[in-house]
């Protein structure tokens, strides 16, 4: 292989590949942690070096030139190779010590985390743990995150689940809501109440209608991606929502908005990645997780 023919680094092309995906200079330096003048350096020298034109300025976007569309597949695979190198690597590892990051909804790292977390903390305290709380499922195979605590089963042959628990949740409101709407005894009269939505009502409504409730999209005057603000607006008494049993009886104030339905199942699956399981800093939370959340 000639070598001097490879005249660019990976910062370089990385800042590339980046950009292409965000769309943008100002987005791939947040996602990168970087200034945008130190990334559009970067994705200026490969540039220089490639001697072709990547990008071209579309209003305040960037748009791929030919150039670039018919390069990017290239640098695509360079990062793949990239990030199974990293996985590789952190896999080998078999120091006590180092930084795992773990990604979990709003309310599992708000109410059920911080707990494990001094445990870990005094048990390893070499290792530094980044809390990443969202309800997007991050990609494990891309060291978004190194261990998942999720709800459905990750269906990657690369990924290693474990279920740590079986839980449920059902439908709750305040007691100053019930007070005002009324208790309902039956589905239908449930139907008529004001529905607190998560993400978007049209994945909703058909999960509920499977407990007898016929809700259209104006039941849901209020919708969030975030399990805690859902947890708020039902403590408020804006509606009804559904919320983990475990969450629930920790919230003062709310019950049951239909004592008979039938609870809903909620599995909490522990993910990480197959070779991500053979590092000990690594392992060890992931068993740690998994003892506590059992």
């Amino acid at each position: 292989m000639n070598w001097q023919s490879v005249a660019f680094d990976w910062n370089q092309a990385r800042a590339f590949l980046v950009t292409a995906e965000e769309g943008s200079l100002s987005a791939a330096a947040r996602t990168l942690g970087l200034t945008q003048p130190t990334l559009g350096r970067q994705v200026a020298g490969l540039e220089a070096e490639l001697g072709v034109t990547l990008f071209e300025r579309v209003g305040r976007s960037l748009s791929l030139t030919q150039s670039g569309v018919e390069l990017l597949d290239h640098f695509r695979s360079m990062g793949e190779a990239a990030s199974r190198i990293s996985l590789a690597a952190s896999g080998q590892s078999q120091t006590i010590e180092g930084q795992v990051s773990i990604t979990a909804t709003n309310m599992m790292a708000t109410f059920h985390l911080p707990a494990v977390l001094q445990q870990i903390r005094e048990t390893a305290p070499g290792i530094e743990i980044e809390i990443i709380a969202s309800n997007d499922v991050r990609d494990l195979t891309r060291r978004e995150a190194d261990i998942a605590i999720r709800h459905g089963r990750p269906k990657q042959p690369d990924l290693i689940a474990k279920l740590v628990r079986e839980t449920s949740g059902n439908l709750y409101a305040s007691k100053e809501y019930l007070d005002k709407f009324g208790r309902p005894q039956t589905p239908d009269e449930l139907s008529e109440a004001d529905f607190i939505g998560f993400d978007h009502p049209e994945r909703f409504i058909p999960m509920l209608s499977t407990f007898g409730l016929s809700l259209t999209r104006d039941n849901f005057k209020l919708n969030s991606t975030s399990g805690t603000v859902m947890r708020a607006l039902v403590m408020q008494g804006l509606g009804v929502s559904v919320l983990i049993r475990e969450d629930a009886e920790r919230t003062p104030g709310i019950e049951l908005a239909l004592p008979s339905l039938d609870p809903i199942p909620i599995p909490v699956w522990l993910v990480t990645h197959r070779e991500l399981h053979t590092s000990r800093r690594i392992r060890l939370v992931f068993d740690m997780l998994a003892e506590a959340l059992s």
